[in-house]
């Protein structure tokens, strides 16, 4: 049964409003970082295990084979801010290998996912302070440390990076230069340019959990804003985007309908979608000109032995 809730003020509700608003576009689009609610967060992590998603078995090795090395460049007696913290798994593997680290900032606006990876974490390293941040990473906000010097250092893994469209990444990347100071450090994971196909599968696996963690965003909007959106009537596509060198998903409208929401009708075409992300993919070059535009560098660059993944180092500029 579908829920019903017609008194959400679309004004005082960020996800009505961004959801009110992107459907309203003429291309409708919403966007990705409503895909991470509790399920959703779940679902992906079941997507970083399938064959067919290769990103996450990829940083893996990069992160094990490194391990020496990211520590060499954190330095010892480290603040560790990782935005986007979800599970934390890799992060496990990240502060395994520092020397001394002293503390730890997840950042992540689903509260349920941080304060298990925070429980989880405290509890592996009981050394560490830890301080958990329920935030949206672009959002404007401080970090709190506890003014006993060290170094800090961000820490991005996965490919969230290629989900920002070039003025969220420089937002955000001026936003880590504030956090982290002109001494800051960070490592930033992002997916490599390759075969096509490679990449299409990646984001439409043959299991469907893909589909699935797509589709989820629909009944969260049923769930949470009392929409009437039926599931089986939108189907998940990836296409690449030859242009914005850039795989895209989108739920595709199977039917003439009409969803309402929030006291709002919207119309949907037979084939017409909804775009829910992007997940851009960079050369070398092309990031080292994304992170200068944010203010850093790149002074260390690791990528698996298939090329497939690249984890970049950077400093101030």
């Amino acid at each position: 049964m579908l829920h019903v809730n017609n008194s959400i003020d679309p004004v005082e509700n960020e996800f009505a409003r961004d959801v009110i608003g992107g459907l309203s576009a003429d291309a409708k689009t919403l966007p990705s970082r409503w895909l991470y609610d509790e399920r959703g967060s779940a679902l992906f992590e079941e997507i970083t295990k399938l064959d067919e998603y290769y990103l996450t078995r990829a940083e893996t090795s990069i992160l094990q084979e490194r391990q020496r090395d990211i520590a060499d460049f954190v330095r010892s007696d480290a603040i560790l801010v990782e935005y986007g913290a979800g599970a934390g798994v890799k992060t496990e593997l990240v502060l395994a290998g520092l020397r001394d680290p002293r503390g730890y900032v997840p950042i992540d606006i689903a509260d349920a996912f941080l304060a298990e990876t925070s429980k989880r974490i405290a509890s592996r390293f009981p050394s560490l302070w830890v301080r958990p941040i329920e935030r949206n990473f672009l959002d404007v906000f401080e970090v709190p440390f506890d003014g006993s010097g060290g170094g800090r250092a961000g820490f991005f893994p996965g490919s969230t990076m290629g989900n920002l469209n070039t003025i969220e990444a420089q937002t955000l990347l001026t936003q880590m230069g504030r956090h982290l100071g002109d001494d800051g450090r960070a490592i930033i994971g992002v997916d490599l340019q390759k075969n096509v196909d490679t990449l299409l599968r990646a984001y439409d696996d043959s299991a469907g959990v893909t589909a699935a963690f797509n589709l989820n965003l629909l009944e969260r909007i049923n769930t949470e804003l009392g929409a009437d959106f039926r599931l089986e009537q939108f189907k998940h596509v990836a296409r690449w985007n030859e242009i914005e060198k850039a795989v895209e998903m989108h739920l595709v409208s199977l039917c003439d309908q009409r969803v309402t929401l929030c006291e709002r009708t919207f119309l949907f075409r037979t084939s017409e979608t909804i775009h829910t992300e992007s997940s851009r993919k960079y050369t070398p070059e092309s990031f080292e000109r994304l992170a200068r535009s944010g203010g850093w560098r790149v002074a260390e660059a690791w990528q698996d032995a298939d090329a497939l993944f690249g984890l970049f180092g950077l400093i101030r500029c």
